[in-house]
């Protein structure tokens, strides 16, 4: 490997590689938010409480169906042919003529919603089934419990996953190249096309692709200890209200 050619490819194609790098940040930012705030609509819809009888329970079944299979399918497909038949198909079949960065944004979407929404579920479940209760006990609905009770416990609970989605979906930008979308990837090929330097090339890339990934990790891990809050909290009164140490309760059970 040449070093010098490295930096001449730095050099000479920077805006290149800051304009790919920009679009996989963006297609991937937008791409996320979209598909958790799917996932928390299809989360809480599959947590509503069947009815015994009646048109609502059938109803509520067509969906849940609907919801599982729209899982199923784009869990179980791979991005890449998911961009293909969408990209594609959605002017054959619909006569929708997207442009690439819509459907990217679409695909990346629908994509980690797939996703986040058994991740959401997973989080609903972990809940305390007392705090339903505790919530149906003095009137709230199954809506209301969810967004003043269990929602806020289950954001927090799956902040890790959510950033392990987003690390992903950074790296999973580099398949919607087959429909041209500028993205790192995409510039990358593009460079060496130029100059034939195939491994210079793409070990620049590699190099973004690590910068982006563990910045994001970092930020994330962040907002994680700041939503903990510290660990030592103050009453109303003023008194702070400090975390009991292992040695302090030993020394209890001894006196």
């Amino acid at each position: 490997m040449s070093y010098e050619w490295i930096v001449n490819i730095i050099t000479e194609n920077w805006p290149m590689f800051l304009r790919g790098a920009g679009m996989t940040l963006l297609i991937s930012i937008i791409g996320t938010i979209i598909g958790a705030v799917i996932g928390l609509l299809i989360g809480v819809i599959h947590t509503i409480p069947m009815p015994e009888r009646g048109i609502k329970k059938f109803f509520l079944k067509i969906v849940n169906f609907l919801l599982s299979a729209y899982i199923e399918f784009f869990r179980g497909t791979p991005m890449m042919v998911q961009a293909m038949v969408i990209f594609y198909g959605s002017a054959l079949a619909f006569g929708i003529d997207m442009d690439v960065f819509t459907a990217a944004i679409f695909i990346v979407s629908i994509n980690t919603g797939a996703y986040m929404s058994e991740i959401v579920r997973g989080g609903i479940v972990s809940v305390d089934k007392g705090q339903f209760e505790s919530a149906q006990a003095i009137g709230m609905n199954h809506f209301q419990t969810m967004m003043h009770v269990v929602l806020p416990q289950v954001v927090r609970n799956i902040l890790p996953a959510t950033g392990n989605q987003f690390v992903i979906n950074i790296k999973d930008t580099a398949v919607l190249s087959v429909i041209g979308v500028t993205e790192l990837f995409f510039q990358t090929r593009t460079v060496s096309g130029n100059n034939f330097r195939y491994f210079e090339s793409f070990f620049v890339a590699c190099v973004l692709y690590f910068i982006m990934t563990f910045a994001i990790t970092l930020l994330l891990r962040k907002l994680e200890r700041r939503m903990d809050g510290p660990e030592n909290y103050s009453m109303i009164g003023g008194l702070p209200m400090q975390v009991a140490k292992p040695e302090d309760t030993e020394h209890k059970i001894k006196n």
